[in-house]
């Protein structure tokens, strides 16, 4: 679950980390008023779940309090279109309001999950300021490593040897190692996917300041956070994705025209680079689960159908505690709630595998039965391409 720069940084002062000073304005006048407080230049910044939005437009300095509620009314209401969003764009209702700082350096600090090594990773360079899969491409010596054990926790030697080797003076090394202490306390006690402060700027009086912040939330916990669902804001979600979570199904809309209803996550990433292999695009990545029952197949597939970029559509299933006649079952009663207007070809192995394949071939559907997996994406390919 992705939250709001705003909300980010209300969490990171919560811990101790410095944070510029600012508020988060929904009206013009809210950014008026919080420029007035600040009293000096600041920044006016879109509040959306993407990056890049500097490039966008969706940074901008304003002088007054009145310049500020100015950009930040031009900003509201409007779209923002970056390298992460789709073409269409992201609403933008909310802007941050936030005192303009002296920079002497950018730098980079995040912790994520290796899941190889199954255990937190914090990543730290002193090329902040950049997107970190282009610090990875063209300076990959710049990036720094911790792993840190999980019952051991962060350990301050950990915190110093990221500091010298992101070049920070001897006196801003204990506070950095303080800072990146209070991360991690943070990434744990608020169940982080991802942690990241891009960019940790070193400020011209010497300071260490998180200058952005990006917190992802794992979904997994929200059992131990009930406060979240005031975190979430449905207007920058996908509508089809916000709706799944509410059915507890894995989805994620896609560029592509070839929707893909699977069970288990493998099967879906081989799915979706076979798909590719053929030369098409996946519209996007589905995954039932390995227990769904019938009516969650059913509001699966019913999902499926319901992204007009669709053109064709594959399920791909192994049958083992989902069973096969389940998922017939599942598409079938969906075909009764919403018309198919697209091809669907369907390959299913495993439990009552004859007995599904059997229910879908006399359900009347236009459903093109597959062999296996390359017969499956060759015809789902051909029927995109109106071969079929």
């Amino acid at each position: 679950m992705k939250i709001h720069e705003y909300q980010a940084k209300d969490i990171l002062r919560e811990y101790g980390i410095p944070v510029p000073r600012g508020g988060m304005a929904a009206t013009a006048q809210e950014a008026r008023e919080v420029a007035s407080r600040l009293r000096g230049e600041v920044v006016i910044k879109a509040q959306v779940y993407a990056g890049g939005r500097g490039k966008a437009g969706g940074i901008r300095m304003a002088s007054s309090p009145e310049e500020a509620g100015e950009l930040a009314q031009e900003m509201m209401g409007s779209r923002l279109i970056t390298h992460q969003t789709s073409a269409e764009g992201v609403p933008v209702e909310k802007v941050l309001v936030e005192e303009a700082v002296g920079i002497e350096r950018e730098l980079y600090l995040g912790i994520v999950i290796d899941s190889a090594r199954g255990m937190p990773v914090m990543m730290a360079s002193e090329a902040g300021g950049m997107d970190i899969e282009e610090v990875a491409a063209k300076m990959p010596q710049k990036i720094l490593k911790a792993y840190i054990e999980p019952v051991i926790g962060f350990q301050p030697f950990l915190g110093r040897r990221l500091a010298f080797g992101m070049n920070l003076a001897a006196e801003q090394v204990r506070p950095a190692t303080q800072l990146m202490g209070n991360l991690y306390r943070a990434f744990v006690e608020k169940d982080c996917s991802l942690a990241e402060i891009n960019p940790l700027v070193v400020t011209s009086d010497g300071r260490l300041l998180a200058l952005d912040a990006k917190l992802n939330l794992d979904d997994n916990a929200f059992f131990r956070h009930r406060d979240w669902d005031t975190l979430r804001d449905p207007e920058q979600e996908d509508e089809l994705e916000l709706e799944a979570s509410r059915h507890n199904i894995s989805y994620i809309k896609l560029d592509g025209d070839v929707g893909c209803m699977v069970n288990g996550a493998g099967l879906a990433m081989a799915t979706m680079d076979i798909i590719k292999l053929m030369g098409a695009q996946p519209a996007n990545f589905l995954d039932v689960g390995g227990g769904a029952s019938e009516e969650m197949v059913t509001k699966a597939f019913t999902l499926l159908l319901a992204d007009p970029k669709v053109k064709a559509a594959l399920i791909n299933i192994f049958g083992g505690i989902l069973r096969c006649d389940i998922v017939a079952r599942g598409v079938i009663q969906a075909a009764k709630q919403v018309e198919v207007k697209v091809p669907v070809v369907v390959r299913m192995r495993g439990t009552n595998v004859d007995e599904g394949m059997r229910l879908l071939a006399e359900s009347g559907l236009p459903i093109i039965l597959a062999a296996d997996l390359r017969d499956a994406a060759e015809k789902v390919v051909a029927a995109e391409e109106g071969k079929i």
